[in-house]
Order: structure tokens, then sequence, then C-alpha cells
């Protein structure tokens, strides 16, 4: 673990419910004395505080410096990702944040299971782990959209992966992509495309969603 998150980091004193720090209080048994640094994964800063005092109830901290997180690379890439399974979704995305995308766009396609609703808070305490693990000090940007139309509306040089003969590769500038759900695009969303790039992928077998996010995302960032 790279560090903890806390929200309220960067006061000389700081107190911390120990039920909700269990993780460090009981189950990692930090003792009084020892340093813990900590990140509010907004200000690029790292906190590092002295354990002077735990209790049944609480632990109080003490500030003894501050410094810029150390440099862990993020980029500027956007995915919109039509709608999948949330369990899908809960699997894949810390490994997004781990690469560095800056936000994620969940589509309701045509094809997509209208019933799936996304838990916020959940994914956000996912993405909060994976930052603690892997050094982010930024939160991956969530958002939903109702509609593909809509998407292409809000990101107008946002790249499609489809079927194509067009094969994406590492020369492509890209910045913004769109991976359609498990049921593909429709025809009435594959119109949409006319007047925009469309790139497929090189792989001979038929990849589930989540793949080829990950895969693309892998090919831009790494």
């Amino acid at each position: 673990m790279q560090f903890n998150f806390c929200e309220i980091v960067g006061e000389e004193q700081l107190t911390l419910s120990v039920k909700e720090y269990s993780h460090i209080f009981k189950v990692r048994r930090i003792a009084i004395g020892a340093n813990l640094d900590f990140s509010n994964l907004r200000d690029g800063k790292i906190y590092t505080y002295k354990i002077n005092d735990i209790n049944k109830k609480e632990a109080h901290l003490t500030l003894k410096y501050t410094q810029d997180a150390k440099k862990v690379s993020t980029c500027k890439v956007h995915v919109g990702w039509c709608m999948v399974d949330p369990k899908t979704i809960e699997k894949n995305i810390a490994m997004l944040n781990e690469m560095g995308v800056e936000k994620l766009t969940f589509v309701y396609a045509e094809f997509s299971q209208k019933s799936y609703k996304i838990d916020e808070n959940r994914l956000r305490r996912i993405l909060i782990n994976s930052c603690e693990q892997s050094g982010r000090t930024s939160l991956m940007q969530i958002e939903v959209l109702p509609s593909v139309k809509k998407y292409l509306e809000t990101y107008p040089k946002s790249i499609i992966i489809d079927f194509s003969e067009n094969f994406l590769s590492d020369k492509n500038n890209i910045e913004s992509f769109l991976v359609g759900p498990e049921g593909g695009f429709s025809q009435s969303e594959q119109e949409l495309f006319m007047n925009r790039e469309v790139f497929g992928l090189k792989s001979p077998n038929i990849l589930r969603s989540e793949t080829a996010v990950t895969g693309v995302c892998a090919k831009i960032v790494l």
C-alpha cells in the first residue's frame, strides 16, 4: 500500500475512527509512534502523520511533514464503455484506474440491458483502494450518459471501436474512444458513425466488451 486515503488530511492534528480505519489499526496493527502516509486524492500531496495515541474508538495523530506525491503516470485518455453487467465493470475498473485513464463514461446503447445500474459509491470505493495500492493520487472520473447519440454529441472527437479493417495501431494518436456492449452497436447507432473514425482490432477472436476496453487502453497508454 502506497498511502491511506483520508478526505480531511492537512490539519496539524488528525483524529481517525479505529472502526473506520480497522485495516490500519486492527489488521495491519500499526502501533503508537509509527508514521502513516495519507492522501486526499485531490491536491497531489502526501501527508505524513505520527500516531500519538490509540484507544478503543479513536486514534490521534500529528502532522510531521507534507510533500508532493511521487510522479505516477496518468494520461488524458477518455474511455466510453457501453453498459455491461455491473459485476463485470467492478472486476475491471481498477485496471483502467491503474493505467492512468482520466475519465470513464458509461453509455446506454440500444443493446445494453436497461436494468443495469451503476453503483457509483461502490465504484468510488474500488477506485480509492486502487489508488492506495498503485500510488495514483487522483481518482478516475466517472459519468453515465443515456445513449450513444448523446455520447457522440458530448465527445465529437471520440473514435469508435467496432468491426473494421482500419486497424488500430500504435501510431494512432487517440484521446477518446467508445467500445460497444456485448451485442455490439445497433444498425441505427452504426449510421451515426458515418462521418467518424471507426477502428477494428487485429484479434481473430470475438472479444468480450471488457477485453476490448482493457486491450485498447493498454495499446494507447502502456
